[in-house]
């Protein structure tokens, strides 16, 4: 299914001066380019219709909106790059659309046709091609669904509102990528078998948020979430996928099920098969990564996603004790895999697995 987008350009933009000077330091989620997509879904009129380019809005919604009541509400997170020539890559928007009609499936939602979403997405980044930052900065793109049906019952919205809006946003890493210090959440769990845990809704962000708090109230930067189980195995962050590199040179990740499916997961196990690496998707314990970390059996540990692409872990706490991983410091694995896979977003080197499309 193809749509044609209905362009209305913004009547009153962003002048050039405020938007040069927001564009200084945008920080991350904060500022938000001119322009919006837009598209409708309603059952009764046969599906989707009205895709349209439009200034960026509030949305009318009913108080009885469905997604306020029932939050039926998925979204997802990709970054457009600005190359040296001035043009544009997007770095593997396909699977962004792929996981979001997987999400819509899981929570009984309309499913958008996979092309809409990466037109939709290329729209937004040719209207408000100005917003691009220069240097290591992107424009972060949002594409997300909502229930927009009114009715208070527990079933599927007959009816959805599909949009994505921009935001420009700078280095996630001032200075280069800092090694974080993580808190082990043994009080709370993000997912369990045959949960949501590998969608991407809103809900699972909103259940993380307590138990990151306690993480910050323990001085650490983020949580890292167990089974939900065996409460041993280490599962992932509260927005980001987690590895562990070991003495041998081999890596390892929590499996998928539970987890989120992440695009920069993926690619970091692609790019390290490539090199020769041994990649293991397997259950890790939280009591075998302290005794690797003790002996110096493993080398390395770092979280990934599109935010940060990659961050290194140094330290780790919970209640049973602290430890640290090879002294605190960022590894070369995680470096060069972070070098690698961000020389291949902004166009800086091969891209032997075609995850770049160029918008312009």
């Amino acid at each position: 299914m193809s749509m044609k987008f209905d362009i209305q350009p913004a009547s009153n933009p962003t002048s050039e001066k405020d938007r040069i000077a927001k564009l200084v330091d945008p920080g991350f989620g904060r500022v938000f380019t001119d322009h919006m997509a837009i598209v409708r879904y309603n059952q009764a009129k046969g599906g989707w219709y009205e895709a349209r380019i439009e200034a960026r809005a509030n949305f009318q919604l009913d108080p009885a909106g469905a997604v306020l009541h029932y939050a039926q509400e998925i979204f997802e997170g990709l970054k457009a790059y600005k190359r040296d020539d001035g043009g544009v890559n997007l770095f593997r928007p396909d699977a962004n659309a792929r996981r979001f009609r997987d999400s819509a499936d899981r929570m009984a939602m309309a499913q958008l046709p996979e092309d809409v979403f990466i037109e939709a997405v290329e729209q937004v980044v040719r209207i408000d091609r100005a917003w691009m930052p220069g240097g290591e900065g992107s424009l972060y793109l949002r594409p997300f669904m909502i229930a927009s049906e009114t009715f208070l019952g527990v079933k599927p919205s007959s009816e959805y509102i599909f949009a994505v809006i921009a935001s420009p946003v700078g280095s996630y890493f001032k200075g280069g990528p800092a090694p974080v210090s993580i808190w082990v959440s043994e009080n709370y769990t993000r997912a369990a078998v045959g949960g949501t845990g590998a969608v991407k809704c809103g809900g699972n962000y909103a259940a993380s948020l307590r138990a990151q708090a306690e993480a910050i109230q323990h001085g650490c930067d983020q949580v890292v979430f167990l089974d939900a189980i065996e409460r041993r195995y280490v599962e992932e962050l509260g927005g980001m996928n987690i590895f562990f590199v070991f003495e041998d040179g081999s890596l390892s990740t929590p499996p998928l099920g539970t987890i989120l499916p992440g695009i920069t997961r993926d690619s970091i196990i692609a790019l390290a098969k490539d090199a020769g690496k041994t990649v293991r998707e397997e259950p890790y314990s939280l009591d075998q990564w302290r005794k690797d970390a003790a002996s110096g059996k493993l080398k390395e540990a770092f979280a990934c996603g599109t935010a940060a692409v990659i961050s290194p872990i140094g330290k780790v706490r919970s209640v049973s004790g602290d430890f640290e991983i090879s002294g605190g410091v960022a590894g070369p694995v995680a470096m060069g895999l972070r070098k690698q896979l961000v020389d291949i977003q902004y166009g800086r080197t091969n891209d032997p697995h075609n995850w770049i499309r160029k918008v312009f």
